[in-house]
């Protein structure tokens, strides 16, 4: 068997991924944020969970990895698509006068997929912020007050984590309407899934902002986080849909 760090080595190599690390690798992302559902409940899990365990912990009835994680999945698995068509793109001479524009393309695109990677074990740490918030004593009236301010302070957090998300995903959606637009045209397609990923990455995140806001005893202290989240649905919808109209375009000729 070919070892692991032989792999991700050739594989860095071949794609030009200049700041490639083995802990950007989307399963082992996946895979803490397992770890962290099996914390929470007592339990372990190995560094071999595969995307089938994710599946099973997800159909699982623990609430975590939960909505928010599989939102930040479906970013970075936006943005690798993304990455992919730049990729196939760049070196063509065919697509020569687009090539400085799709390596960038390519770069951000990278950039994306490992912040939203971190992202799905993020937001399984704020659930747990915000469980152990809620096991806190309420005996006293002063144990009530410092429950109270860190079930608010939770919550915000809980809300930030899934916003960070939704503006990776509106990003990952701009980026892959461009490489739907003017990447191979042999990956339209490609693009056209990544869109849609982005997409429904942004509005499942944008969800989890507005139900932690709602918690919130004084839901105007979360205003601003949730009207930020229903700007970047938007956006991220127009660009997957003007990627879609191009999909359509490219299927119908």
């Amino acid at each position: 068997l070919v070892p692991e760090r032989v792999l991700f080595d050739a594989s860095k190599d071949h794609l030009k991924l200049r700041e490639f690390t083995p802990d950007q690798v989307l399963e082992r992302q996946v895979a803490r944020a397992m770890r962290a559902s099996d914390e929470t409940a007592g339990q372990t899990s190995s560094s071999s969970t595969t995307a089938q365990e994710f599946l099973a912990a997800i159909a699982s009835s623990d609430p975590v990895p939960g909505g928010g994680s599989v939102s930040a999945y479906a970013g970075a698995l936006s943005s690798a698509l993304v990455r992919m068509v730049a990729g196939l793109t760049i070196g063509r001479k065919k697509y020569a006068a687009v090539e400085p524009e799709m390596t960038i393309v390519a770069t951000n695109a990278e950039q994306l997929a490992e912040n939203l990677s971190r992202l799905v074990e993020r937001d399984a740490d704020a659930y747990a912020a915000v469980s152990a918030a809620y096991k806190l004593p309420k005996e006293s009236e002063s144990a009530q007050s410092a429950r109270k301010d860190a079930i608010t302070k939770a919550l915000l957090g809980a809300a930030e984590i899934p916003l960070e998300t939704a503006r990776f995903c509106a990003q990952a959606a701009e980026l892959a309407a461009s490489v739907a637009a003017k990447g191979n045209s042999n990956a339209v397609t490609d693009a056209g899934v990544a869109a849609l990923l982005a997409s429904a990455g942004c509005q499942g995140a944008a969800f989890n902002v507005r139900i932690n806001v709602a918690s919130l005893d004084d839901r105007s202290a979360g205003q601003r986080l949730e009207e930020e989240a229903l700007r970047l649905v938007r956006a991220a919808d127009a660009h997957a849909r003007e990627a879609c109209a191009l999909v359509e375009k490219a299927l119908s000729n």
